[in-house]
């Protein structure tokens, strides 16, 4: 089989490495530019089974012998044997032998032929982690939860990595073997099967992938080639080298790996971890970025696709189309959005939270412009921070109140709701999901899960003690967590009770009814009220109305405008509304179509704005308004001169 790679163009025909049965048996190829010979050991088969060198360093061949089901080994210039780096399945984990699969075997549903693909605009994401979703923890028991899931208006899954890794339980992000799915979640047919089931449910499924890194334990690269690792530095070991000399073989195996993805198991899309750590000089002409992005397009075969990317740095090229000279993915993580929001939730400005004041401007921009920090100072880092994002959609900015990262990493792992006041998460929850951004839902915040999700992994020995000195230590830029009141509550990593507490419990998922109603009526009205739909991402302004309060007003034609209030303090009267965003349309009055305060929701009531009176602002509380013509035309009353009449004066 040969691979067909255009760099101009970023994408590859054909899987360019691993094991692929065809009708002569099974055809084998990986990059070993160091090795004088390359064999393929078969267990239960005592022959070695050589490959032919082809430049630039590969070796190939078939071998009619080797069939779908066996397992294999590659033995580098007569040494000892490893598993393939390529390998669509390690049923024994990373350093057993690898087994030859058939991605042709499985059979499509004629339902599946139909799927059209998912797009960014419009979704809701749900991000999960098939560890800990479920009691059962497999592909295959996710399915249970996605017509719930559907139901209450989620449109798009984005599952945690399920790249093969070292130990039995882990967030996935150290991978070793990016073309196998983790083996204790099931086998490959069991996860195409639950990317069909979602498509059945009307679920868009995209995978976060790690291309930055690789895991610690059990990556056997280096054995086949030195050069994949480029020994630029990231938090997490070596960087992938994408640009340095031996590199294109590499960029040709990340993108077969992007392609596999996409065409093989039918996911919607990737989500690109920590995208700042995926370095590229140009050598090549095109961002390696770049090519990842077209080649999950190309391997779409015409379905619409989403990319989205994670950048600590905020450089909003990623999301810029290829003709304003950025990269063309379609959307990127907002951590300013999350942390303007916990400190208004928690009033918590420690370590990276420290630059953010929750203040009303705060989320009126947030809303506008998508990043706060678009080139500023930033203190916490001592330096600029973010590029200018001005003229990017809204809906490009995934925003959350809760994810993997930033729940494991806040106090003691504990849900968002549970260190927030009721009716300020409320509020908040309504400001985030009827916003311009795209919202992303992490597991079991949809039904108020109270689970914690820590960071858990299930390394042994040496490397165990040094993940878990190395969490502690960046725990501590948290100086609330790093004293002695707090050293004793710290969740160790490599705990089994800290991944058990992570997991989890179906039986919450019917005990706060009145959260489940809170987010399935908000998503109601973000994917039913016209004007949200389809002016998600168009004329939009806000303002300031007291240091706790702003409106957020979206224009639309036929004097059909909405206006978001918020409020985060106590109850406010403003007798006096100097301000023209408060002002319904002509003939109209203001309608309170929605409260975060609504009993239903587990709230006190809400005061209705009167156009002819004072506004009533109820304390911690977002307030959806809608227009409805005037009960009564408007009169203005005769001007006032400032001179009073005589008692005697007369017409």
């Amino acid at each position: 089989m040969d691979m067909t790679y255009s760099p101009a163009s970023g994408t590859v025909q054909a899987s360019p490495v691993g094991a692929t049965p065809n009708a002569e048996g099974t055809f084998f190829r990986v990059w070993a530019p160091e090795a004088r010979t390359v064999d393929v050991l078969l267990e239960g088969n005592e022959t070695r089974f050589p490959l032919q060198p082809e430049a630039p360093g590969y070796y190939s061949g078939v071998i009619r012998e080797a069939h779908a089901g066996d397992r294999y080994r590659f033995s580098i210039d007569g040494g000892e044997a490893y598993p393939d780096p390529a390998s669509r399945y390690q049923p024994e984990g990373p350093h057993g032998a690898s087994e030859i699969v058939d991605p042709s075997a499985y059979i499509w549903s004629e339902v599946e032929a139909q799927w059209p693909g998912v797009s960014i605009g419009g979704q809701v994401l749900y991000e999960l982690h098939i560890g800990t979703f479920t009691p059962e923890r497999t592909f295959l028991a996710a399915i249970g939860e996605f017509a719930r899931l559907r139901e209450m208006g989620i449109t798009v899954l984005e599952i945690m990595p399920v790249a093969e890794f070292a130990g039995t339980v882990g967030w996935g992000y150290d991978g070793v073997n990016l073309f196998a799915p983790f083996h204790a979640y099931g086998r490959p047919d069991d996860l195409r099967r639950m990317v069909e089931a979602a498509h059945q449910h009307g679920l868009g499924i995209i995978l976060d992938v790690v291309y930055n890194h690789f895991g610690p334990d059990g990556n056997y690269l280096a054995k086949f080639a030195k050069d994949y690792m480029s020994g630029k530095g990231t938090e997490w070991g070596d960087a992938i080298n994408f640009d340095g000399d031996n590199s294109l073989p590499v960029r040709q195996f990340f993108l077969a790996n992007v392609a596999q993805w996409i065409s093989d198991y039918h996911f919607d899309g990737l989500r690109l971890d920590a995208t700042q750590s995926i370095y590229d000089d140009g050598a090549h002409g095109t961002h390696i970025l770049v090519e990842i992005g077209r080649q999950v397009v190309q391997s779409a075969g015409g379905r619409k696709t989403i990319v989205i990317a994670e950048n600590e740095q905020q450089n909003a090229t990623l999301i810029r189309s290829g003709e304003d000279g950025g990269y063309g993915l379609d959307a990127v993580w907002n951590d300013d959005f999350h942390h303007s929001a916990m400190v208004a939730l928690t009033g918590r400005r420690e370590a990276y939270f420290s630059d953010h004041l929750g203040r009303p401007q705060e989320f009126i921009s947030a809303a506008k412009y998508g990043y706060l920090y678009q080139g500023q100072y930033y203190t916490w880092q001592g330096q600029l921070r973010g590029t200018s994002a001005l003229d990017v959609s809204c809906r490009a900015f995934i925003t959350f109140l809760e994810n993997h990262d930033q729940l494991s990493n806040v106090g003691r792992s504990i849900r968002v709701r549970l260190i927030s006041s009721p009716a300020r998460y409320r509020a908040v929850t309504a400001l985030w999901l009827l916003g311009p951004g795209t919202p992303m839902f992490f597991q079991g915040q949809e039904y108020g899960a109270e689970t914690s999700f820590h960071y858990f992994a299930g390394h042994r020995g040496h490397l165990a003690k040094a993940v878990s000195r190395g969490r502690a230590e960046f725990m501590s830029q948290f100086a609330s967590l790093d004293t002695e009141e707090m050293r004793p509550h710290f969740a160790d990593p490599e705990h089994e009770a800290t991944f058990a507490r992570s997991c989890l419990d179906p039986a919450e998922q019917n005990r706060h009814p009145e959260i489940v109603a809170l987010h399935k009526d908000l998503l109601t009205i973000r994917r039913n009220d016209p004007v949200l739909t389809s002016q998600i991402c168009g004329p939009l302004d806000g303002a300031v109305l007291s240091d706790h309060c702003f409106v957020l007003r979206y224009f639309a034609s036929d004097k059909q405008d909405r206006l978001l209030v918020v409020n985060l303090g106590p109850d406010l009267d403003l007798p006096h509304a100097p301000e023209p965003l408060l002002a319904p349309p002509a003939g109209c009055d203001w309608k309170l179509a929605w409260s975060s305060e609504w009993p239903e929701y587990g709230g006190s009531g809400s005061s209705i704005p009167n156009r002819f009176g004072a506004w009533q602002i109820t304390a911690e509380c977002t307030q959806w308004l809608v227009p409805q013509p005037a009960v009564r035309p408007f009169q203005a009353e005769p001007p006032r001169t400032g001179v009073a009449k005589k008692p005697d004066d007369t017409a």
